[in-house]
C-alpha cells in the first residue's frame, strides 16, 4: 500500500466495538469475491462491501478520526442498472465503455476538464455518448475528505471494434485527457482531473473514506440492481505517501497490501526502458510516456506498470508473474518443472521484480485473482463453495458463508498465485496459472542461445608490497576502523558483521574526510512492516545474479531478449573479467 504514517486509527463508528479494535495496527486489508458460471447477483456486491466492512482495523484514519485513508471496490460494469438509471446507455450501438472520472468541484474548470477527455476521445475514433453525475452522499465524509472531495461522475463512451481494442484506445486516452490536462493547467493543477478506471469491462468506486462509508457515500452500491459477477475490494493502511482521494484503492487493475521496498530501482529501470516502446506501440508510444511518476504511490506505480504491459497484449496473469515472480532458485518444487523455470529465467533478464513484502489482488475484467511475492509475509487466504464462488481475502471470516457449502480451504504461500478465468469459468491454482504462462513462448529454447560467464580461480598471491598495498588503501579511502570491524570480521568468520540500524555519522557527501564509494549510498526501504529476515530465508529469496547485454521489452517476449551474458555475481576477478571481453558480446575498455 502506501501513503504517509498514520497513528490516528478510529474504532468503527457505526456500531459499539471492543477497545482492542482502536489499538490494532495492520496493512491494508484486501480480497474478492468471484462467481465461477459468471452468474451477477446484487449479493455478491453486498457481501464484497461486508467483507470491505471488515477490514476496517487494517486502515488508517486521519486526525478527525472519520477521514479514511481510502477504501474502494472494483467489480464488472454494471450495465444492466445503467441501462435502467441512463437511458442514454440502452440507445449505444458498437462496444460501450465508462469512465469513472473525479472532476474539479468549480463548473466551468469542470466544463474544461470533459473537454479533454471528449477531444481525446475524438482523436483516436472513441465516440463520447454522455456524462452521468454520480448520486454521492457528502454528508457521511469526515471532514478532511469533504474538503477534498472531487466532483465524481461517470462517462459513457463506445467505438466499433472489440473489448480488447476498446480498452487498448481508452487507455490511450486517458493518457492523452491527463497530458491535455498537465499542458494546460500545470502539474500542479493537473491531478483535479483523474481517472478512478476507463474500462469496457470494469469500474472502480474509491474515496478517502473508511470501509463502512463507501456504499452510503456511493449511493449506487446500495441499489438492488446493481448486479456484478465479481468484485475485488481494499481498505487503505497508507504508509508512504498521503491520503488522496486518487491514492484510494483499488486501482484500475489491482489492489495492494504491503510496501515496494525497490521502488526506486524498479522506477528507473521502468524509465530506461521506454525507448522499447516503440517497437511494441510505434507511433502510439508518445501517448504513454512517462510509464511512470515519481510523485505516484508504490502502488500506483505498480498498476501503471501492470496496466501497460496488459495493453500490450500480454495476460494479467503472465504480467504479474514477471514484475512480481517467485525465488525460483531454490525452490524445491520447481523440481520437474522445467518449462516455469525457463520462463522465470527468461524473465529475470528483462524485468526488475517489483519485491515488497506484497500481497496483490488483481482483476482486469477477464480474470480475477491474487499473488504474493517471493517473501510471503502477507497473509492470503481463500476457500470455495459448491455453488461455485471463490473468495478470498487477507483474513478468514469477513464474508458469511454455509460451511456445509464449503469444499475447500488453503492459503497462498510465497510467490504463489490464484486466478480465477471469467471468461472460461475456472480456477487455475498455482502450478496450473504458472504452467499456461509458461507454455505461451518456447522459453527454454530461447534461452538456449544464452552464454554463461564460467567460474575462474582468484590469484591467492600478493600482488602487492606492503608500502603499495598501503597506499592503495589510503588512496581509497580504507580505514583502520574498516578493518577492524568490517573485513577481519568477514574473512574469519565468514558473515556480515551486525549493527544496529542507527547511523549518526555525517552523510559522506557533506564530509571533509575521503570516504570509500559505497558511503556515498544508502539503503532505502519501508520501515513501516517488514520484520527481519534471517540469512537462512535470505539465501532462498535472494540472488547475486545478472545479465550483460542488450536489455529486451517486457512488454513483448521474443527470442532475441535471451541473447545475453549470465553472471552469478556481479564481482569478477581479472581472469572472469577477460572473458567477458571474449565473448560475444561488444564490449569497450573505458
Amino acid at each position: 500500500m502506501s501513503s504517509s504514517p498514520s497513528d490516528h486509527h478510529a474504532p468503527h463508528v457505526d456500531s459499539p466495538a471492543p477497545p482492542w479494535i482502536a489499538e490494532e495496527r495492520d496493512a491494508c486489508g484486501v480480497g474478492f469475491l468471484a462467481q465461477l458460471r459468471g452468474e451477477a447477483s446484487h449479493w455478491l456486491l453486498r457481501q464484497a462491501l461486508a467483507g470491505l466492512d471488515c477490514m476496517e482495523h487494517r486502515g488508517g484514519c486521519g486526525g478527525d478520526a472519520d477521514s479514511g485513508d481510502g477504501a474502494g471496490i472494483l467489480c464488472a460494469i454494471p450495465w444492466g442498472f445503467l441501462d435502467v438509471v441512463w437511458p442514454a446507455a440502452r440507445e449505444v450501438s458498437g462496444t460501450r465503455g465508462l469512465g469513472m472520472v473525479f472532476l474539479p468541484r468549480e463548473e466551468p474548470a469542470r466544463a474544461v476538464a470533459r473537454g479533454f477527455c471528449e477531444a481525446a476521445a475524438a482523436d483516436l475514433g472513441i465516440r463520447s455518448i454522455g456524462w452521468r453525475s454520480v448520486p454521492l452522499d457528502r454528508s457521511v465524509l469526515g471532514p478532511m475528505a469533504a474538503t477534498s472531495c472531487p466532483t465524481i461522475e461517470q462517462w459513457l463512451v463506445a467505438a466499433d471494434v472489440a473489448a480488447e481494442a476498446l480498452d487498448t484506445l481508452l487507455f490511450r486516452c486517458r493518457r492523452r485527457a491527463a497530458d491535455l490536462a498537465r499542458r494546460t493547467w500545470g502539474a500542479a493543477r493537473a491531478g483535479m482531473l483523474y481517472f478512478a478506471s476507463l474500462s469496457s469491462r470494469t469500474v472502480v468506486y474509491k474515496g478517502m473514506v473508511r470501509s463502512a462509508v463507501l456504499p452510503r457515500f456511493y449511493r449506487d452500491l446500495l441499489d438492488e440492481r446493481f448486479a456484478v459477477p465479481y468484485a475485488v475490494y481494499h481498505r487503505r493502511f497508507s504508509t508512504n505517501t498521503l491520503p488522496r482521494w486518487s491514492l484510494a484503492q483499488p486501482m484500475r487493475l489491482l489492489g495492494h497490501n504491503g510496501e515496494i521496498n525497490t521502488l526506486l530501482g524498479n522506477l528507473n529501470w521502468a524509465l530506461a526502458s521506454e525507448e522499447s516502446l516503440d517497437q511494441v506501440w510505434g507511433e502510439a508510444a508518445a501517448d504513454l510516456k512517462p510509464v511512470v511518476n515519481g510523485a505516484f504511490s508504490d502502488s500506483a506505480n505498480l498498476d501503471a506498470m501492470l496496466e501497460l504491459m496488459v495493453r500490450s497484449g500480454r495476460p494479467i496473469t503472465d504480467s504479474l508473474l514477471t514484475l512480481v515472480p517467485e525465488a525460483f532458485r531454490h525452490q524445491p518444487e520447481l523440481t520437474g518443472r522445467q518449462a516455469i523455470q525457463d520462463f522465470y529465467d527468461y524473465s529475470a533478464g528483462l524485468q526488475e521484480a517489483w519485491d515488497g513484502p506484497a500481497l496483490l489482488v488483481f482483476s482486469d475484467g477477464r480474470w480475477v485473482g491474487a499473488t504474493l511475492d517471493r517473501n510471503g509475509l502477507r497473509p492470503a487466504r481463500y476457500c470455495v463453495t459448491s455453488d461455485d464462488l471463490v473468495v478470498m481475502g487477507s483474513e478468514v471470516g469477513v464474508v458469511e458463508l454455509d460451511d456445509s457449502r464449503v469444499i475447500e480451504k488453503g492459503r497462498l504461500g510465497p510467490g504463489q498465485m490464484l486466478a480465477v478465468d471469467l471468461v472460461r469459468g475456472r480456477l487455475l491454482k498455482n502450478w496450473e496459472v504458472k504452467q499456461e504462462a509458461a507454455e505461451r513462448h518456447p522459453y527454454g529454447t530461447w534461452l538456449a542461445q544464452r552464454q554463461h560467464l564460467p567460474a575462474a580461480p582468484w590469484r591467492s598471491g600478493m600482488g602487492l608490497s606492503a608500502l603499495e598495498l598501503l597506499q592503495a588503501q589510503t588512496a581509497f579511502g580504507f580505514t583502520a576502523e574498516d578493518f577492524d570491524l568490517i573485513i577481519e570480521e568477514m574473512a574469519g568468520l565468514g558473515k556480515e558483521p551486525t549493527y544496529c540500524m542507527g547511523d549518526d555519522i555525517p552523510l559522506a557527501v557533506l564530509s571533509d574526510k575521503p570516504h570509500l564509494l559505497y558511503d556515498y549510498f544508502k539503503q532505502r526501504f519501508a520501515q513501516v512492516t517488514n520484520p527481519a529476515i534471517d540469512p537462512l530465508r535470505e539465501e532462498l529469496v535472494m540472488s547475486l545474479e545478472m545479465q550483460l547485454g542488450a536489455r529486451g521489452s517486457a512488454l513483448r517476449p521474443d527470442a532475441a531478449a535471451a541473447r545475453r551474458l549470465q553472471l552469478r555475481s556481479p564481482l569478477l576477478n581479472e581472469a572472469e573479467l577477460a572473458a567477458v571481453t571474449s565473448s560475444a558480446l561488444p564490449c569497450r575498455t573505458l
